[in-house]
């Protein structure tokens, strides 16, 4: 049986849904050792363990990997897949650092994204910005695989019981240094967590009518808001509010597109969502094409009544 190695993302409290959904498809190739890598996670370790079909926990403690620099990371996974077939990654920014450092240093061809697992080494994943979705064979004897969260059931949290053993640190490699971060926060759901989305695009035209019509909405529905490229180069919001193929992938209950004329950079990153409903005073925007609910109408009078009615 095939032995599969999982990246946990974490914030050092607890780990991130994405990591539960390449459990799932990890467990498709074998049996599943979640990795946990970081300073002080052994509260995280604790909850990887409990997340159902994990077989064993590796856990990296040292303050080299506090703030996971891939290329510290990189040589500890490296040497620890001497004892593993694949290593999978969320396809998360974080993910797609190191997936690729580790394939370079096995000197493997990387597969990204993938959406499901057709085989022991085949699987399917978007190209043409979603438009299309290949099936591709991997010929390497060790896979680097990172996973779209969307695309797989998320596995549970709680259930499994699985043993925790320390594995030994690779140290620092000088090769780069934690500077700072300046992390957003807000007391809407997180975008790719988020049961609901309300975006908005170019046409609410600036910052503050962006707010005004958008924020109200996503209040009443208890929603996450997004944006397209278009209002996030705008300067409407900032650039973690990005939906699409260069910012968020999201797979929401509901997607609500406001003033988003669809572009297919965008569609990539939400047409997974189980109901799209769209407001464009365009009939013939590319959103509605996708969309499970169409309202041709001026969203500056739509969103308001709708969100008084609410």
């Amino acid at each position: 049986m095939s032995k599969t190695l999982v990246w946990v993302e974490h914030d050092n409290n607890s780990v991130k849904d994405a990591t539960l959904a390449v459990v799932t498809a990890a467990s498709q190739l074998g049996e599943v050792t979640a990795l946990v890598v970081g300073s002080g996670v052994d509260g995280v370790a604790a909850a990887a363990a409990q997340i159902s079909g994990v077989a064993k926990v590796l856990k990296a403690d040292d303050a080299a990997y506090a703030n996971a620099l891939a290329e510290n990371v990189a040589p500890l996974v490296v040497g620890l897949m001497a004892g593993y077939d694949a290593f999978l990654a969320p396809a998360t920014t974080t993910g797609k650092n190191i997936a690729p450092r580790v394939a370079a240093l096995l000197d493997v061809a990387q597969v990204s994204e993938i959406l499901s697992v057709e085989g022991p080494k085949t699987f399917t994943r978007p190209i043409y910005a979603g438009n299309a979705i290949a099936t591709v064979e991997s010929s390497d004897a060790k896979l680097v695989i990172t996973v779209r969260g969307t695309a797989f059931a998320k596995a549970e949290a709680t259930g499994g019981s699985a043993a925790v053993e320390a594995v030994a640190a690779t140290g620092d490699s000088g090769l780069s240094s934690f500077v700072g971060s300046e992390i957003a926060k807000s007391e809407r759901p997180e975008l790719t967590s988020a049961k609901i989305i309300v975006s908005g695009g170019r046409a609410l035209k600036d910052a503050d009518t962006f707010k005004a019509t958008i924020f109200p909405l996503a209040d009443k529905l208890n929603a996450g808001v997004g944006a397209s490229r278009a209002a996030v180069d705008a300067g409407y919001v900032p650039n973690d509010f990005q939906v699409g193929q260069t910012g968020k992938i999201v797979a929401p209950e509901v997607y609500i597109a406001v003033g988003i004329s669809g572009a297919i950079q965008h569609l990539a990153g939400m047409k997974d969502s189980k109901t799209i409903i769209a407001i464009n005073k365009d009939e013939d925007a590319p959103i509605f094409q996708v969309a499970d609910i169409g309202l041709v109408a001026d969203l500056f009078n739509a969103v308001p009544e709708l969100t008084s009615k609410l």
